[in-house]
């Protein structure tokens, strides 16, 4: 634990972009997309579940990853889709065990058919491998008082990279705010554990950032500067 006295440096924004290359991997059919989701790069499983949250939203998606997506409007399996619909990538310590899990799902829907499901010529499985730029912004946050006032103003996409892609970039899974928060000891304990029990996966960049806002208000009050 830290004393009074330590000294914690301010917490600095970062943006970023996640970038689309595609693997030159497609799936025509169930089966393809099995066998492909047994070697495909994991930035690539990556990508088609978190991708979606950064992409330009116009109506709120019907699935929250893109393998469930392609399930029910490339192959017509609503049965399917729906199994891959409720996966929760947080669930997972790792891209590893979610890609076990993929495949677990889709092996079982498999060993359901006498004929194996194909989706139209137009309607394949285009496998993409994300790769993330960051941006540093040059904002910072001095003291975590200053959340109520500064937070709102951060962009989605600093969202994404302090509250979502940081889980991975840690073995405890912690977001960057938890983490910059456990710098002070036990003085944000309580608010480290309200920040913990977000789900970011079944919601938008958006909602996420009115509700990281208001949890901020709550705490510490409209008034800070």
């Amino acid at each position: 634990m830290n004393s009074d006295h330590t000294i914690i440096d301010a917490f600095a924004i970062k943006d970023c972009a996640l970038v689309a290359i595609a693997t030159g991997k497609r799936a025509q059919n169930l089966k393809e997309l099995y066998e492909y989701l047994q070697i495909i790069h994991p930035e690539s499983i990556y990508y088609h579940f978190w991708g979606e949250m950064l992409r330009p939203r116009f109506v709120d998606p019907e699935y929250n990853n893109d393998f469930s997506s392609w399930a029910h409007h490339g192959l017509h399996d609503t049965r399917l889709a729906e199994r891959l619909g409720v996966i929760d990538p947080t669930d997972f310590k790792d891209l590893e065990s979610l890609r076990r899990e993929l495949l677990d799902v889709i092996e079982e829907r498999l060993d359901e058919f006498e004929h194996i499901p194909w989706s139209k010529k137009d309607r394949q499985f285009h496998f993409i491998r994300s790769q993330i730029v960051v941006f540093n912004t040059q904002q910072t946050i001095e003291a975590p008082e200053q959340l109520p006032k500064k937070f709102p103003g951060i962009s989605t996409s600093s969202i994404f990279y302090h509250f979502v892609d940081a889980r991975r970039r840690n073995e405890e899974g912690y977001n960057d705010f938890n983490a910059w928060l456990g710098g002070f000891g036990e003085k944000y304990s309580a608010l480290c554990v309200r920040l913990s029990e977000i789900d970011p996966y079944f919601t938008s960049l958006v909602d996420l950032r009115k509700e990281l806002s208001r949890i901020f208000i709550e705490y510490f009050g409209k008034g800070q500067v």
